[in-house]
């Protein structure tokens, strides 16, 4: 199993460090948006990483940018390789090379979108003390893990760690971005879930629930950072789909269980992982790239 990048070093103004995405500023108003394979669970970041994982992360979000790019404008220019680092104006080692993405820059909102097709984690908690997700009711006696009736719009504020993100109603999300820009969030991404969730059902994938985020770019609301992925995302195995029971899932829950065994208080310092974990971990990152796209890691 090859080392886990953990950090960045590139001669380049760091905008940002991110839980797991570094970014640094390029001219022409871009930003170069590195995956490394730090993991985080419960806001705090591990102290050790998966391998691939932010090569993975990249290859996922690049196949579905360039299929919805006319469902939803995105902010997406290129991934970055040895045959186009040089023009794209990004000096950087090959361990760079598939984990690295060429974004236009747009003002973030600080909404995170969330979309919800079956209800699970934080949201069956919800439904089982009101009845209601972020507002919107729903049918007595569903099951933890039923599928809803239809897809639903479940946004939260977009916190800085250590702050948590915070459920938003509908009424909410208006007053924090304006009705015109709030609707459009939530139509665009209602559009993208259900693309992504007929396409991942087609290869044997359910999409529990997922979040995207926004930003402006030339008046629009626009994409403009991963997309339906293993970290965004909460995926089952439609095979083995039993509402009523915990799902077996191709995203970090393995993390979030192997964490909820421990004696530990969900704040930073997070407990090293040891080596099944990790190992785990990366096939999983691996397994869902190849289902969703059809290929496999280049080696």
């Amino acid at each position: 199993m090859p080392t886990a990048m953990m950090e960045t070093d590139l001669n380049l103004e760091l905008v940002h460090k991110g839980k797991v995405r570094d970014i640094y500023a390029l001219d022409n108003d871009r930003l170069l948006l590195v995956t490394t394979d730090r993991a985080s669970a419960f806001d705090v970041v591990m102290p050790n990483g998966i391998p691939h994982k932010g090569e993975v992360l990249t290859r996922i979000s690049e196949f579905w940018f360039e299929r919805t790019s006319k469902v939803v404008p995105n902010a997406f220019i290129a991934v970055v390789d040895s045959s186009n680092a040089a023009a794209l104006g990004v000096e950087c080692g090959s361990e760079y090379h598939h984990r690295s993405m060429v974004m236009h820059r747009a003002e973030v909102l600080k909404v995170e979108a969330v979309v919800r097709g079956y209800i699970a984690g934080s949201a069956w908690s919800e439904y089982q003390h009101t009845g209601s997700i972020c507002g919107n009711t729903l049918p007595e006696h569903l099951l933890k893990g039923s599928q809803l009736v239809e897809p639903i719009f479940t946004p939260t504020t977009k916190a800085e760690p250590p702050e948590h993100d915070a459920p938003l109603t509908i009424q909410q999300t208006i007053e924090f971005l304006g009705e015109e820009m709030a609707n459009a969030v939530q139509l665009r991404s209602l559009a993208l879930y259900r693309y992504g969730a007929e396409h991942a059902a087609r290869q044997g994938i359910l999409v529990a629930d997922t979040k995207f985020e926004f930003g402006i770019l030339n008046g629009e609301v626009t994409l403009i950072d991963e997309v339906l992925t293993p970290d965004s995302s909460r995926f089952w195995p439609a095979k083995s789909y039993l509402p009523g029971v915990d799902q077996p899932s191709f995203d970090k829950q393995p993390l979030r269980d192997y964490l909820e065994g421990l004696n530990w208080n969900k704040k930073a310092p997070g407990p090293s992982l040891p080596n099944n974990i990790v190992d785990e971990m990366s096939i999983r990152y691996q397994e869902v790239y190849q289902l969703l796209t059809g290929k496999t890691l280049p080696r």
